[in-house]
């Protein structure tokens, strides 16, 4: 028993923050960070903003809204340092969250959008290329400028970033539309990506696109073929965050 309440004190804690309030979309994502090969060392916290936030966030609008509520639901500031080592704010966007989390939480913070674009980077080979798969039309323009911002490079004139795809569906799209609606249209984008260049890493641009890895696979062997189609780097945003986050709480221990 001794040994049990000593292992679970050591273990990272990492809120897990969906700034929508889709409490689905949270159990999903919440899978998806368990299944990691650091997830035996990390406690997920799982929160999910009330529903004065919206259920899907798909634009602007959308999510200054989710920030507002969230920072109108957050604990105290105590509680936050003396429970949580790291936070992960779980929406594929460039979300205002993450620096204002920054600035009220003293651990590490990171969005999946930013430690997605730092996964994808990693793993590419020479002459490779990286791309995003996400929901509606609006996120081609959101998520491009995003990339270019967080690399302080035009991702137009990148030889590693071949784009955005989007395949018109939303976040809560895949808790609601059928399956085969849902594969159908994720196939069909991953496919216009996946023509587009020498794509060895496709990036799941939606926190709702947790467990659907199998879609993209299937599109890349229509494209590319068995063999190649199994070497392509399918990166989840939510497994990525908690990755980056681990190797930060990490880093500071070693390094400071």
């Amino acid at each position: 028993m001794g040994d049990s309440v000593s292992s679970s004190k050591s273990k990272m804690r990492i809120l897990l923050l969906n700034p929508n309030s889709s409490q689905d979309m949270t159990s999903r994502m919440v899978r998806a960070a368990e299944s990691t090969p650091v997830s035996n060392s990390v406690q997920v916290h799982p929160m999910t903003a009330s529903c004065a936030a919206p259920s899907s966030i798909d634009d602007s609008q959308d999510i200054q809204s989710s920030t507002t509520v969230v920072l109108s639901e957050l604990p105290p500031a105590d509680f936050a340092r003396n429970n949580w080592d790291a936070i992960l704010v779980a929406c594929f966007s460039v979300h205002s969250l993450v620096p204002a989390l920054s600035n009220w939480f003293e651990g590490p913070v990171t969005g999946i959008f930013e430690a997605s674009i730092l996964t994808a980077m990693s793993l590419l080979g020479p002459g490779e290329q990286w791309g995003i798969v996400t929901t509606g039309r609006f996120w081609e323009k959101h998520l491009s400028d995003g990339v270019c911002e967080f690399l302080g490079a035009d991702p137009r004139r990148s030889t590693k970033f071949a784009g955005v795809a989007t395949s018109g569906l939303t976040a809560g799209d895949f808790h609601t539309v059928s399956p085969e609606e849902v594969s159908a249209k994720l196939s069909l984008a991953a496919k216009g990506l996946l023509e587009s260049g020498n794509i060895a890493c496709v990036v799941l641009g939606c926190g709702g696109m947790a467990g659907l890895e199998d879609i993209i696979r299937c599109a890349a062997v229509h494209v590319y073929g068995e063999q190649r189609a199994r070497k392509l780097y399918i990166v989840d945003g939510v497994k990525a965050g908690i990755m980056q986050l681990h190797q930060c709480i990490n880093g500071a221990r070693t390094f400071r």
